[in-house]
C-alpha cells in the first residue's frame, strides 16, 4: 500500500503540472519536478534515515502521528488537536496527515509520508512560477526560478522527510500569492479560498498567520476592483464575529501568538537552542531586542563560509552562496518592481521585513534559522526573478488560474487579436 501512495502522489503531480502550466513550459517543468520528486525520496532513504541521520522534529512528528492512529482506534476517526493529545501543540495538520497515511497503510509508512511532502514541495514550485509571472517576471525567468526552488538545498532537505517545513512554506506562499492576485484583480473566491489555507497554517505554525496578516489586509483593501457590497459583507462578518464571540476567536488567537513570541524570545529558550554545535550566544543582557544588528546579520547571512560545525552545516553553505546571489538580485528586482507595480512590492515587503525582524529577536542557532527563514528565501527569490526578466512584463500576465483569473471582456478580445 505504501508504494501505491507514492505512485498516486506522482500521478497527482503530473496532473498538477498539466493543469496549472501550459505548452512547452509544462513539458519542461514536468521533467524537472518528477526528478525533484524522486530526488526527495532518494534523499529520504539514503541520506536522512541512513547515511547522514538528520533532524529531530521529523522523528517527533512521526511518533505523534502514531499516537493519533492509536487515538482513532480508541475514539473513532476525527481531526485530532492538542485538546485531545496535548503533545500535538500547534502541528495538528502535519501529524494528522501523516497519521492518515499510516492508518491507510496499516503501519509506519515513512516513504509514503515523504512522498506527500515531496508532492507539496513540487506543487510549491508551480505556485512560485505562477507567482513570479503574476508580479511581472517573464516566462524564462519564472521557469528558472521553478528549477532553482525545486533543488534549493535547504528546501530539498527539509521536504525529504516528515518535517513540517514543507507545509509551512507552501501555505505561506499560497496565501501571499492569493493576496497579490487580489490586489491586481479582486475576486471574492480568492478571499474565501484563504480561509482553509489560513486555518491549515494556524495548525502548522500559528505565528505565521500573523506574519501574513498585513499582506493579506493590503490584498483586500488595496484591490483595484473591490466591490463595495463584498467589502461591506466581509466587514460585517468580521464585526459579527467580534460581537458574538468576543473572547473565543480574536483574543485566543492573539494570546496564542503572544505566547509563542514570548517563548521564542525568552532567554531560557534562546540559551537552550544555543546549547548545540551551531548555537550562537549574543551579549544582549537577556533582552531579545538588544544586539539587534548582529542578530539580523546572523538571521539573514549565516552560516558564514568560515563557520565550523556538522557536515550538514557545511553543506548548508552551498545554499548560503546561492542565497547571497538571490539577495543581490532581489535588490535590483525591488527597484524594477517599484516602477512596475508598487502595491505588489509593498505586499512582499510587508511579509519579508516583519518576519525577518521577529526571527532576529529569537536568533540563537544557525541550523535552526537555516530552516526558519525558508519562507523569507522563497518570497525574496520572487524579486530575484523580476530582476532576471529581460523584457518587462505587465504585472498579472500569468496564465489563468487560482492566482490570476482569466481575462474577460475587451481584454480577452485584444489578446486574441494580438
Amino acid at each position: 500500500m505504501e508504494y501505491i501512495i507514492v505512485a498516486v502522489a506522482a500521478t497527482i503531480l503530473v496532473f498538477l503540472v498539466q493543469s496549472c502550466l501550459h505548452g512547452h513550459v509544462a513539458r519542461r517543468a514536468l521533467r524537472v519536478l518528477l526528478l525533484a520528486f524522486v530526488a526527495r525520496l532518494v534523499i529520504h532513504v539514503l541520506v536522512v534515515r541512513s547515511l547522514l541521520p538528520y533532524g529531530g522534529d521529523n522523528y517527533t512528528y512521526g511518533q505523534r502521528a502514531l499516537e493519533i492512529v492509536a487515538y482513532w482506534e480508541r475514539e473513532g476517526f476525527q481531526f485530532v488537536t492538542s485538546d485531545q493529545i496535548p503533545n500535538l501543540y500547534s502541528v495538528a495538520v502535519p501529524c494528522n496527515v501523516f497519521a492518515l497515511i499510516i492508518y491507510v497503510c496499516g503501519g509506519p509508512a515513512l516513504l509514503a509520508c515523504t512522498s506527500v511532502i515531496a508532492l507539496m514541495a513540487c506543487a510549491l514550485c508551480i505556485v512560485m512560477y505562477r507567482f513570479a509571472r503574476l508580479i511581472g517576471a517573464d516566462e524564462r525567468s519564472s521557469y528558472r526560478l521553478l528549477v532553482l526552488m525545486a533543488f534549493m538545498p535547504a528546501f530539498l532537505l527539509h521536504t525529504s522527510d516528515t518535517f513540517k517545513d514543507g507545509f509551512n512554506v507552501f501555505l505561506v506562499v499560497a496565501c501571499l500569492g492569493l493576496a497579490t492576485s487580489n490586489v491586481q484583480r479582486f475576486d471574492i473566491r480568492k478571499v474565501l479560498l484563504l480561509a482553509p489555507l489560513l486555518w491549515a497554517l494556524w495548525n502548522v505554525r500559528p505565528y505565521m498567520v500573523f506574519m501574513c496578516a498585513l499582506p493579506l489586509v493590503l490584498g483586500f483593501v488595496g484591490a483595484r476592483r473591490a466591490l463595495p457590497f463584498c467589502t461591506l459583507a466581509l466587514v460585517a462578518g468580521l464585526l459579527a464575529s467580534f460581537a458574538f464571540f468576543p473572547e473565543a476567536a480574536p483574543n485566543a488567537a492573539v494570546e496564542t501568538m503572544q505566547a509563542q513570541l514570548e517563548i521564542g524570545q525568552s532567554e531560557a529558550v534562546r540559551l537552550a537552542n544555543a546549547d548545540t554545535g551551531s548555537g550562537v550566544v549574543f551579549d544582549d543582557g537577556g533582552n531579545p531586542w538588544s544586539a539587534f544588528l548582529p542578530k539580523l546579520f546572523y538571521t539573514l547571512l549565516s552560516p558564514f563560509p568560515w563557520t565550523g560545525g556538522s557536515m550538514v552545516l557545511q553543506l548548508a553553505k552551498i545554499e548560503t552562496l546561492i542565497w547571497y546571489y538571490l539577495l543581490f538580485c532581489a535588490v535590483r528586482g525591488a527597484r524594477q518592481l517599484w516602477g512596475q507595480d508598487r502595491r505588489a512590492l509593498l505586499l512582499l515587503l510587508l511579509f519579508i521585513v516583519p518576519c525577518t525582524v521577529v526571527y532576529a529577536t529569537s536568533m540563537s542557532n544557525i541550523g535552526l534559522i537555516f530552516r526558519q527563514r525558508l519562507p523569507i528565501v522563497m518570497i525574496v527569490s520572487l524579486l530575484s526573478a523580476v530582476s532576471w526578466t529581460r523584457t518587462p512584463q505587465r504585472p498579472g500576465q500569468a496564465p489563468s488560474g487560482p492566482l490570476t483569473p482569466p481575462a474577460t471582456g475587451p481584454a480577452r478580445r485584444r489578446t486574441a487579436v494580438g
